[in-house]
């Protein structure tokens, strides 16, 4: 290889034709995966420099720093990018539930041959919001 994106020490993301890279969550303490999202640029120099997760919304096409409303906010302890820096692996402790359906991992789902079945239990968002 003689590419230094491939094998050298200086950040240089290779983002996609929309200006995005894919990014893995997985929790620093466990390991486990956590949630799969987007960043530009602006969102990964911000999550490299506040220490917190920001992530593109495709959908609403805008910034987002994950957990701003429900405080479910994923601290990062180290980020990683891949040999040919076009995907990050952030590792974070999360605040709460990753997933916006109160689930701890947006992976709280199994395929299987009867279709899926639930592996994670979801929060009782009411309730936490109460108390």
């Amino acid at each position: 290889m003689t590419d230094a994106r491939d094998t050298g020490l200086a950040l240089n993301p290779k983002y996609d034709d929309n200006g995005l890279i894919t990014a893995v969550v997985t929790d620093a303490a466990g390991g486990d995966l956590l949630m799969v999202a987007h960043m530009n640029a602006q969102a990964l120099a911000l999550t490299i420099e506040t220490g917190l997760a920001h992530f593109w919304s495709r959908s609403r096409q805008s910034l987002w720093k994950k957990g701003e409303t429900s405080g479910h906010m994923l601290q990062v302890r180290d980020i990683r990018i891949d040999c040919d820096q076009d995907a990050v692996w952030v590792k974070a402790v999360p605040a709460g539930p990753t997933c916006h359906t109160g689930a701890r991992s947006c992976f709280f789902r199994r395929v299987g041959p009867d279709g899926l079945t639930r592996v994670d239990p979801v929060v009782d968002r009411a309730a936490d919001a109460a108390g």
